[in-house]
C-alpha cells in the first residue's frame, strides 16, 4: 500500500505511533476512500485512538508515511491538516461550551471566505436537522448526543475529504447512540466525505461500515469487507487475544 493509491482519500502505510519512544501502534496499513465508511474496532488498550492521533500529529510519529489527498502528511499537525483537507473529532473536549451552537459552527468555518460561512452552516444544519433549532443554546447546556452531534458538524465546517473519529458515542445513551452512528453517519459518507470510525460499540459500527480493521495490541490483524466479518466468529477470539 502506497501514495499510488490514487483513488484514495488517505493513506497509512506502515504506520508505527506511540509517546516517548514507546511504540504502542506497530507497521498500520490502511486505505481510506470517499463516500465510505470504514472502523477500527478491538479491545481497550489496543491502540486504536493512538492511531487516530498518529494522524493528527498529537501522538509520536515514530515511522511509516501517511498521505491526504496524494500529499505527504506524515507529523503534519495543525491548522496545516485542517487546510489539507483532514477533519478530526476527539472523544473529549470536542466543543466549545461557552459558545451558541451557532458560534461554534461559525468557528469552525475559519478558513472559509467570511461569505460563504453563513451558507456552509446552513448546509450543515440541513445535514443535522436536531442542532438547527438549537442554534442560540449555548453548547455546554447541550445534552451529550446533541453535543457530539455539533463536533460532527463543526468539524466539517471546512468541507474535510476526511474526518477521524474517536468514540463518538462514548457515555451516550441507547437513542442518541443510534441517532449518531445509525441517523448521521451514512449520511455523511453519501456527502462523500472519507470516514475513518473508532467506536467501541463493535457490532455497531460494523454495521454501518464498508469495511473494518480489527486492532489488538497496537497492529491491525485483520482487515477485510464489513459484509465478511459481522457472522465471523474469530472477531470475539480476536478481541480477546486469542486469534
Amino acid at each position: 500500500m502506497s501514495a499510488s493509491d490514487s483513488t484514495a482519500a488517505l493513506v497509512l502505510d506502515s504506520v508505527s505511533a506511540g509517546y516517548g519512544g514507546h511504540e504502542v501502534v506497530r507497521g498500520v496499513s490502511l486505505s481510506l476512500h470517499p463516500g465510505r465508511i470504514e472502523c477500527v474496532v478491538g479491545p481497550n488498550g489496543a491502540g486504536k485512538s493512538t492511531l487516530l492521533r498518529a494522524i493528527t500529529g498529537d501522538a509520536q510519529f515514530l515511522g511509516g508515511r501517511i498521505w491526504l489527498g496524494g500529499s505527504d502528511i506524515s507529523r503534519m499537525a495543525g491548522n496545516r491538516l485542517v487546510r489539507r483537507g483532514l477533519a478530526w473529532v476527539p472523544q473529549l473536549d470536542d466543543v466549545f461550551t461557552t459558545l451558541t451552537v451557532r458560534e461554534n459552527l461559525e468557528l469552525g468555518g475559519f478558513l472559509l471566505p467570511r461569505r460563504r460561512v453563513a451558507a456552509r452552516v446552513d448546509e450543515l444544519l440541513d445535514l443535522f436537522p436536531l442542532l438547527r433549532s438549537l442554534t442560540s443554546r449555548i453548547a455546554g447546556r447541550l445534552s451529550g448526543g446533541e453535543r457530539k452531534l455539533l463536533a460532527i458538524a463543526r468539524a466539517l465546517m471546512p468541507s474535510p475529504t476526511a474526518l477521524l473519529l474517536d468514540e463518538p458515542t462514548a457515555g451516550l445513551s441507547p437513542e442518541m447512540t443510534g441517532l449518531v452512528l445509525e441517523g448521521q453517519l451514512p449520511r455523511l459518507s453519501e456527502s462523500g466525505v472519507a470516514v475513518l470510525l473508532v467506536e467501541q460499540r463493535a457490532i455497531e459500527a460494523i454495521e454501518i461500515s464498508a469495511r473494518v480493521h480489527v486492532m489488538v495490541s497496537g497492529e491491525i490483524r485483520v482487515s477485510r469487507p464489513a459484509a465478511e466479518v459481522r457472522d465471523w466468529d474469530e472477531l470475539a477470539r480476536l478481541f480477546l487475544g486469542e486469534g
